[in-house]
């Protein structure tokens, strides 16, 4: 049986005894137990977001109750959701299907721009009429600033586009540039500056047992056109479960780890009764499942990470909210007001309300270590760091605090900090009076972080 425990301890990546973490003055967030070696009395525990309204209802002709497959993208200081519109349910890649986008900002509602590309169809539909490619578009921005997107469905393929301006698109090739996989979700596509190399993680089946699971596989690329398959992702162990959509992409504030929510599918897992879902005003076809999102992460390759199996987002109240393929997240986390950040989600699907609601929390603020009111502590593995300064994003009570011991690989403590009590997301680390400690950088060193009803989110050597 796969206790909480046992999840705990599953390790992110296969580092050796003897391997040092080389994190040099990157950010690392406890998303995974990468910088792990001992917990005691603390635990790797998830964040919470906030809900923060309604960013935008799906309420035109063109979009309608089955709207979904939504990314996020910031252009400049404009936030942009890309999404597929349609109002019917039916078979994939029909022609009803078109690909929308809306703009606002980072904290206010967002509007549909008009356009005018396809009049007929709605002011802010950027593609129409090429089925199967508006079932599943989804765009990003590389690190030239141009726009490419990956769009398909099992029997086109995924074809490659490009746009100058995230509005006007054209296709790379008539020809899909990835063939093989299922691809009926939401297939994302990434440069990753860690890998020196575009990554795109798409949707395929696996059969265990008699089930026969939706899967991620993954494909790696030089110039986004010519695709090498590596294979199915490997979750190290966890439950099977299908995941409908990954969404991992590089996380913005430390993009060598990818952090995805996913939606996660039970199908048959019926929780309204017929007079229930007929009081929703639900589809009829779309009750009888059910799903939540749940948070992943990984560091490169096949290997995904999945340390926490809670959902980090509950359906919640309301008979609305359970329902088949409703609380699908958005692809990516994008900034927020103030020291927080944002990730969007779609509600009520199947539903004349469906929407995409805005949740919020803190910088870095997927998971943690944390520890109650006792006390407890995280001994890291053996690392090497650069720079001179420890920067904390932490929280803790009144009477709580933190404490960072610097340890050499024997466990002696070559420097041990004063107690920081607060809400910081960018603390710096103080040592008797002092926030200098680079005369340890570049040495194979452990942190002990100790902690009494108190988070810690991430850590950054710097300055």
């Amino acid at each position: 049986m796969l206790t909480r425990r046992s999840v705990l301890a599953m390790p992110a990546l296969a580092l050796g005894a003897s391997q040092v973490c080389e994190i040099g003055d990157r950010r690392e967030l406890f998303v995974d137990g990468y910088l792990v070696e001992e917990l005691r009395g603390a635990e790797l525990r998830l964040g919470q977001a906030v809900e923060a309204g309604v960013a935008l209802r799906f309420d035109q002709i063109w979009e309608g109750r089955f709207s979904n497959y939504v990314t996020m993208l910031m252009a400049g200081e404009e936030l942009r959701a890309y999404y597929r519109g349609v109002p019917n349910a039916g078979a994939d890649g029909r022609g009803a299907e078109v690909t929308c986008v809306a703009v606002g900002t980072k904290t206010g509602e967002l509007t549909r721009p008009d356009l005018s590309l396809f009049p007929r169809r709605g002011p802010n539909v950027i593609l129409a009429g090429d089925p199967p490619l508006q079932h599943n578009f989804s765009p990003l921005r590389d690190p030239r600033g141009r726009y490419l997107a990956l769009a398909g469905t099992s029997k086109s393929g995924l074809v490659a586009y490009e746009s100058g301006d995230g509005f006007r698109w054209k296709k790379l090739r008539e020809e899909a540039v990835l063939e093989g996989g299922a691809f009926d979700s939401q297939n994302v596509a990434f440069y990753s500056a860690a890998e020196g190399k575009y990554i795109c993680y798409y949707r395929t089946f696996k059969r265990i047992g008699t089930t026969n699971y939706r899967w991620v596989s993954r494909a790696v690329s030089q110039d986004f056109l010519n695709w090498r398959i590596e294979g199915e992702v490997d979750f190290a162990g966890a439950p099977a479960e299908h995941l409908y959509t990954n969404q991992l992409a590089p996380y913005y504030r430390a993009p060598h780890v990818y952090v995805g929510l996913c939606a996660r599918f039970l199908p048959g897992r019926q929780v309204l009764t017929a007079a229930e879902a007929r009081q929703t005003g639900v589809d009829p076809g779309y009750f009888k499942d059910s799903s939540d999102a749940v948070l992943v992460s990984a560091r490169g390759g096949r290997s995904v990470d999945r340390k926490f199996l809670e959902a980090f987002l509950r359906p919640g109240l309301g008979l609305k909210n359970w329902v088949s393929r409703s609380n699908y997240p958005a692809l990516n986390l994008v900034p927020y007001e103030g020291e927080r950040m944002a990730f969007y989600v779609v509600r009520d699907y199947g539903q004349a309300t469906i929407h995409l609601a805005r949740y919020v929390l803190r910088l870095d603020g997927l998971a943690s270590v944390s520890a109650g009111y006792w006390g407890g502590e995280v001994l890291t593995r053996v690392l090497r760091y650069a720079g001179r300064q420890l920067e904390l994003n932490f929280s803790t009570s009144a009477p709580g605090g933190v404490r960072v011991r610097v340890e050499d690989e024997r466990g002696q403590t070559l420097a041990e900090s004063e107690e920081m009590v607060g809400d910081r997301t960018a603390g710096l680390v103080r040592w008797k009076g002092r926030t200098d400690v680079g005369e340890f950088a570049g040495r194979a060193v452990r942190l002990r972080i100790e902690l009494k009803d108190a988070d810690v989110y991430a850590l950054r050597f710097g300055g």
